[in-house]
């Protein structure tokens, strides 16, 4: 009866908003990668033009899934498996960068699998490295006081992803993560003057890996100048930027954009913002950002009203990973980063990205319904149970003395 009538307890306002803000932006991800990817595959004789809404709305189902398992059951599991995922992770990193086993497509060597089966190993790093640091800052939260104290499981561990990504190639991944980190040691306390070393000593060294590649070098310099060079390397960031002024405030209407057919290069992933803002225009890009702003919401309120550490940091560590990731997409096509290829979460066509994010808003969900007071409530229930177990097995005999003395006395 208490479990029937806990089921039928409506959800709290995060949990409604964040499940609401999830569906609406799938529901725009698989219209957008549509529009965005039809004309192009149809010239270029690739079928009927479905096969990225159909490669979307396969793996969009997979998540779905996977995101209902974890927001039922997950929170648990995902704090005694962080570990091997964690393993499996840096595994399949490193397993990327071996000549013969990781796929090199367009210059770079991200992917593993074979055929239409690919999927890209630094996405579940992503996640699991928030599952991490959520497990160690929670379980010893003075650590995050000092420097030193995180520099070995947090900063260390972080580091040695972050280097492994960058040596793919791939930038955007490498300060997904960084921010991502950033954020839940700010939230676990750390003190801002050490974070800010931190960043400014990462900050030397991204600006020396970018300096070390000529292509990493254009794509710095063009974001600072794309119209220097408009037909060469500026030309992907002036396209999206002519995309997004053609929009005007509502847009050119659906499916009739141009720029997405002839001079978008990769415009169902990268750059869908860009199509978005040229056929739905300001009113449709104002509505996209409007609703990562109800995960953000939803998200922290979500962290403050967790109960127990781990939870928070949880459910901070996976907000800031969605707001990460698409702040950075919307900045690069907006001109105000460098073009990083980093796909906007559930909206871009990308296989391992979407479930990677579905994974992620699961586990958010689990603690927005309340999955981290239940799983606090367990692990005291053991906790209590141990205990009695010792001092019965300490104190029976001791007690057992006791009466026996009392009765003598008497």
């Amino acid at each position: 009866m208490a479990r029937s009538a806990r089921a039928k307890k409506p959800q709290p306002l995060e949990h409604r908003l964040l499940l609401t803000a999830t569906f609406c932006l799938l529901a725009g991800g698989a219209v957008m990668v549509y529009s965005a990817s039809s004309a192009r595959t149809l010239l270029q004789g690739q079928g009927d033009g479905t096969a990225y809404l159909v490669k979307y709305l396969a793996y969009g189902a997979v998540g779905l899934v996977a995101m209902h398992v974890l927001s039922k059951h997950g929170l648990g599991a995902a704090r005694r498996y962080s570990p091997i995922l964690l393993l499996i992770a840096f595994v399949l990193l490193l397993a990327v960068l071996l000549p013969g086993i990781g796929l090199k497509i367009n210059g770079a060597r991200r992917w593993l699998g074979a055929g239409p089966l690919v999927f890209q190993p630094s996405e579940v790093m992503k996640l699991a490295l928030v599952l991490h640091c959520a497990v160690v800052l929670g379980a010893r939260p003075k650590m995050a006081r000092s420097l030193r104290g995180v520099s070995g499981p947090i900063l260390g561990v972080g580091g040695a992803a972050v280097l492994l990504i960058l040596a793919q190639p791939d930038l955007g991944t490498a300060l997904v993560i960084c921010f991502t980190l950033a954020a839940m040691l700010v939230a676990a306390g750390i003190p801002l003057r050490q974070l800010g070393l931190v960043a400014a000593v990462g900050a030397f060294f991204v600006l020396c890996y970018a300096l070390l590649d000529p292509e990493r070098t254009s794509r710095l310099t063009t974001f600072l100048h794309p119209w220097a060079d408009a037909s060469g390397s500026g030309f992907q960031a002036v396209q999206g930027q002519i995309a997004i002024g053609s929009g005007g405030m509502f847009g050119v209407g659906p499916g009739q954009s141009v720029q997405k057919i002839f001079y978008l290069p990769e415009a169902h992933t990268d750059f869908i913002l860009a199509v978005i803002g040229e056929e739905l225009g300001l009113a449709g890009v104002s509505a996209l950002l409007c609703l990562y702003g109800m995960i953000g919401y939803a998200g922290l309120r979500t962290a403050r009203n967790a109960k127990g550490a781990y939870a928070k940091l949880l459910a901070g560590g996976l907000t800031s990973l969605i707001l990460c990731q698409a702040l950075l997409n919307v900045y690069a096509v907006l001109g105000l980063a460098p073009l990083t290829g980093v796909p906007l979460p559930f909206i871009s066509s990308g296989s391992t990205s979407l479930i990677v994010l579905l994974c992620a808003m699961g586990l958010l969900l689990n603690v927005a319904s309340g999955g981290s007071a239940h799983l606090r409530a367990v692990e005291g229930g053991r906790e209590r149970t141990s205990s009695r177990d010792r001092g019965g097995r300490d104190g029976g005999p001791r007690r057992s003395g006791d009466r026996g003395r009392r009765r003598a006395a008497g």
